[in-house]
């Protein structure tokens, strides 16, 4: 009895196991960023994300939420994340709308406001995998990437003079992620 057991349970991990294996072998699993999503594939990354999480230190930020922090915050904050994160009052960029999962926009709604600093930390200096999102540990300092994790946490308690910086010289998100076009040559 306890050895058919065993069998019945292994030979049900390899036919899940095939099963997945021919699903993605056979080319049935959807690879467009537009494609509908994978069965439990939401569910399964966030449930991945939140339980590795949940194991890690809860530092408090190393770095005020004044204005100069916020400041350099929102600096650093377009240059590295606004291309796919947006700027207050504007519309999605074609890379954010081109993305799967779809990066949240940080300056409409609730953005990251609701999740404790050090969860937006840890997501800027590591990244997430599957996601798009990069991680800048090896491209900015701890202290940058507390600072633009304070901006975002903060995102809807920004002053004008943050909101000024954010979108001056930036308007368009598509600008900063192409190089610049070179006019067509002059016809004689």
């Amino acid at each position: 009895m306890f050895r058919g057991l065993i069998l019945g349970i292994l030979l049900t991990v390899l036919l899940i196991t095939g099963v997945v294996y021919l699903y993605f072998s056979t080319g049935r699993a959807p690879m467009a960023t537009k494609a509908p999503a994978m069965p439990f594939e939401s569910k399964l990354a966030k449930l991945g994300l939140h339980a590795y999480l949940d194991k890690l230190p809860h530092p408090e930020p190393q770095v005020p939420a004044d204005e100069a922090n916020l400041l350099h915050g929102a600096k650093i904050y377009k240059e590295n994340c606004a291309v796919c994160h947006g700027f207050p009052g504007e519309e999605k960029s074609a890379i954010a709308k081109g993305m799967y999962p779809t990066p949240p926009q940080l300056f409409h709604g609730t953005g990251v406001t609701d999740d404790e600093a050090w969860e937006s930390y840890w997501k800027v200096e590591n990244g997430i995998r599957m996601s798009g999102m990069p991680g800048f540990k090896d491209a900015l300092s701890e202290t940058q990437i507390w600072q633009a994790t304070v901006l975002v946490k903060n995102a809807d308690k920004i002053s004008e003079a943050v909101k000024k910086e954010l979108t001056a010289g930036a308007s368009t998100p598509m600008e900063m992620a192409m190089p610049p076009s070179n006019p067509a040559p002059k016809k004689r």
